[in-house]
């Protein structure tokens, strides 16, 4: 593929907005689609931000069921609606997606129903196998955060390009594999030397860095203390700093 790939961070955020972020949520725009990865609750007002809109997706790609990361999917469906959607959409992600998208829609909004008049793909990931959604081949690599939300690590393969994606999780050696080869790796890193039991910290980042053999190294997902640290973290990193807006051609 010749062409560029757009990759806008809409949301850079973790749960909490730290350095009053949005929450997770990462556009990416190809010659011929336009999808995104992860949907957090304020997916909607992110896209707004941008120009974007629910019916300009052709996907989404969620890497976890925690609500900074998967929420956003009943806004954007329940905006589809709106909208009079009437092409497909496709959904990647952990298995039980389509029940964990039916019972967001009864939570978030009771009375509305969870039947759509378009057609909605589902793609659940099977563990280190590629699986073709819409433009891009997608491998789904299970990672150590809480088990409940089925959490997964990304690779994204759209022709010739490579994005890899963290999600959220602690120090695992399937990041390594997630990584090789990338143009682009997005990693969490949450804390700075305090772990929390299922995050990434700076200091466990920096002790693996040299593992990482991928192009570009942006870092998302930051609480508090690594923003307060940001300069010597990607200096020692040798990343990049994701910040809401922010833009990258691959």
């Amino acid at each position: 593929m010749s062409r560029d790939l757009v990759v806008t961070f809409l949301g850079t955020g973790d749960a909490f907005g730290s350095g009053g972020r949005l929450q997770t949520c990462f556009h990416v725009k190809t010659p011929d689609s336009s999808f995104l990865i992860d949907c957090g609750a304020t997916a909607c007002l992110a896209m707004k931000r941008h120009g974007l809109q629910a019916n300009d997706l052709d996907a989404v790609l969620v890497s976890h069921y925690h609500a900074d990361h998967f929420a956003g999917v009943a806004f954007l469906l329940l905006e589809s609606r709106v909208l009079r959607r009437s092409r497909p959409i496709a959904l990647g992600g952990p298995p039980g997606l389509s029940e964990r998208v039916k019972t967001s829609m009864e939570v978030l909004f009771p009375g509305v129903g969870s039947n759509f008049e378009f057609p909605i793909d589902y793609h659940e990931y099977r563990p280190a196998a590629p699986i073709d959604i819409g433009v891009a081949r997608v491998t789904g690599y299970p990672v150590e955060h809480a088990p409940s939300t089925m959490p997964h690590a990304l690779r994204i393969e759209i022709g010739d390009r490579v994005i890899a994606y963290s999600g959220d999780t602690l120090w695992t050696d399937a990041l390594v594999e997630v990584a090789r080869g990338a143009d682009l790796f997005i990693c969490e890193v949450s804390g700075y030397d305090s772990p929390n039991g299922i995050h990434l910290d700076y200091l466990t980042l920096l002790e693996h860095r040299a593992s990482f053999e991928c192009r570009r190294l942006v870092l998302t997902h930051m609480g508090e203390d690594v923003l307060a640290h940001i300069d010597h973290v990607t200096e020692r990193l040798e990343a990049s700093a994701a910040h809401d807006g922010f833009v990258i051609r691959i």
